[in-house]
């Protein structure tokens, strides 16, 4: 696995390395041994997935507030999306700044954030299915989010928007959320 960082300090790009021959490959996707070399939380509470069937989908920005926050690392396992993390940590220099990448099923791409990043991502195609691994587990009292379409944000999707959950086209403007609910800005390790 390479890990690539990304502007935003406590997110990176990680790619990994298939190994194949003519019957296809195989790809490592975590290792505990690597992640703790590189300074990154190696435990693993949970793994879910979602299906998304349609192209143009948002979900997200989602996180868990303080002090559940996570530990993630997704990854688009069929089709295209457009992941997004944005620095939700009071006090970081990149406090409201995002970084968005294509992981596609192809190009052995995931993201990986530390605690206090929301997570958002557009499908780029129909029938999405995207792999999230989660180093603290899912608190549904700890459930919050910001909105997608945050101008203070200001993410530059790829898409019009299709389909959005009410949940989220309720979320809160990020200068809305209750700072209580952030955690505090803590140096990512190198």
């Amino acid at each position: 696995m390479e890990f690539i960082d990304s502007a935003l300090p406590g997110c990176r790009l990680i790619r990994m390395t298939p190994a194949g021959d003519a019957r296809g490959y195989f790809v490592r996707t975590f290792c505990a041994r690597e992640f703790s070399e590189q300074g990154l939380n190696p435990e693993l509470a949970q793994a879910s997935y979602s299906f998304n069937a349609r192209r143009g989908t948002v979900r997200g920005l989602h996180f868990q507030a303080a002090p559940q926050m996570e530990d993630k690392l997704v990854r688009c396992v069929r089709g295209a999306i457009f992941d997004v993390m944005v620095d939700i940590r009071p006090g970081s220099s990149t406090f409201g700044r995002w970084v968005g990448y294509e992981l596609t099923e192809y190009n052995h791409m995931q993201l990986h954030s530390v605690r206090g990043f929301a997570h958002g991502f557009q499908t780029l195609t129909d029938d999405c299915v995207v792999a999230y691994h989660i180093a603290q587990f899912y608190d549904p009292q700890k459930a919050a989010g910001v909105r997608w379409d945050d101008p203070d944000i200001g993410i530059d999707w790829p898409l019009p928007p299709t389909d959005q959950s009410p949940r989220d086209l309720q979320l809160p403007r990020l200068a809305d959320v209750d700072r209580g609910a952030l955690s505090p800005f803590a140096p990512a390790a190198s």
